[in-house]
C-alpha cells in the first residue's frame, strides 16, 4: 500500500521547512511528498526546494491545489496535510492509514490544538464529537482517501471555503470514515490571530450559512478577509 502526502501552501515560510524536516526523515519509499504552491510571495518554494519532496505549481486556493496535486499523485491513498500540522509519532499514525479498506475507505484523525489556553481544550473536544458524530471532518483533521474513490468522486469541488464539509458529505456517501483516535496537532494561530470567541463565533455562523445553502463564494466574499 502506498501513500501520498498533499500538502498546499500558501507563504508558509515560517513552518515550512520544519515540517517538512520530520516528513522526510520517514525515509519510506512507499511515502511520496506533494507539495503544491498556490503562488507563494515569499520564499516558500525555495524552502520547499531544499527537500526530497515534489514541488508544482498551481492556481491559489486549498481546493484547486488539492485538486492539482492528486492529480499527480501515484499513491493508492492521498492523505491532505496542513504544513502547520504536527504528527506525535509519525510512522506509527502514518501507518494507522494503511488499516482503510473496502468499508472504510477514507477517513480522518482526531485533533487537538497548540495553544495552552483552556478553552482550546473545550474546542477539541467539541471539533472532535462533531466529527466523530457526523462522520464531517475540517481540513485541519487530515482526510486521507484511496485513491481510486477520490477519482470516482471527481475529487474536491472547485470552491474558496467548504471544501472539505462538501467533500466529507459525498465520501460518507460511499462508506462511513475510519476515524485514527492517535490525535494529531494543529495549529491555534488563526484562533491567536483573531480571537478565541470571535473565531468561534465566525466558523459557527459561516458552517450554519453553508447548511442552509449559501453558497461558498458568498461566503468567503462577504465574511473572510
Amino acid at each position: 500500500m502506498t501513500l501520498s502526502i498533499i500538502i498546499p501552501v500558501l507563504n508558509e515560510a515560517a513552518s515550512i521547512d520544519q515540517f517538512l524536516q520530520e516528513l522526510t526523515a520517514v525515509n519510506d519509499s512507499s511515502i511520496e511528498i506533494i507539495v503544491v504552491d498556490g503562488g507563494s510571495s515569499d520564499n516558500t518554494a525555495s524552502l520547499v526546494s531544499k527537500h526530497n519532496v515534489v514541488l508544482i505549481n498551481s492556481a491559489k486556493g486549498r481546493a484547486r491545489q488539492m485538486n492539482a496535486g492528486a492529480a499527480i499523485a501515484s499513491g493508492d491513498i492521498l492523505l491532505f496535510v496542513h504544513s502547520d500540522t504536527k504528527f506525535s509519532s509519525i510512522t506509527e499514525q502514518l501507518l494507522c492509514i494503511s488499516a482503510t479498506d473496502s468499508a472504510n475507505s477514507w477517513g480522518f484523525f482526531k485533533i487537538q490544538l497548540s495553544g495552552q489556553h483552556w478553552m482550546y481544550r473545550i474546542i477539541e473536544l467539541m471539533m472532535n464529537f462533531r466529527s466523530q458524530s457526523t462522520g464531517v471532518a475540517t481540513g485541519d483533521q487530515c482526510i486521507f482517501v484511496r485513491h481510486e474513490l477520490f477519482k470516482k468522486i471527481k475529487g474536491y469541488k472547485d470552491i474558496p471555503l467548504m471544501e472539505d464539509v462538501e467533500l466529507s458529505k459525498r465520501l460518507k456517501r460511499e462508506s462511513r470514515p475510519y476515524i485514527i483516535k492517535k490525535m494529531i496537532t494543529t495549529s491555534s494561530r488563526r484562533w491567536e490571530k483573531n480571537g478565541i470567541v470571535s473565531t468561534i463565533l465566525l466558523m459557527w455562523r459561516l458552517r450554519f450559512l453553508f447548511f442552509i445553502g449559501v453558497s461558498p463564494t458568498r461566503l468567503a466574499k462577504n465574511y473572510l478577509p
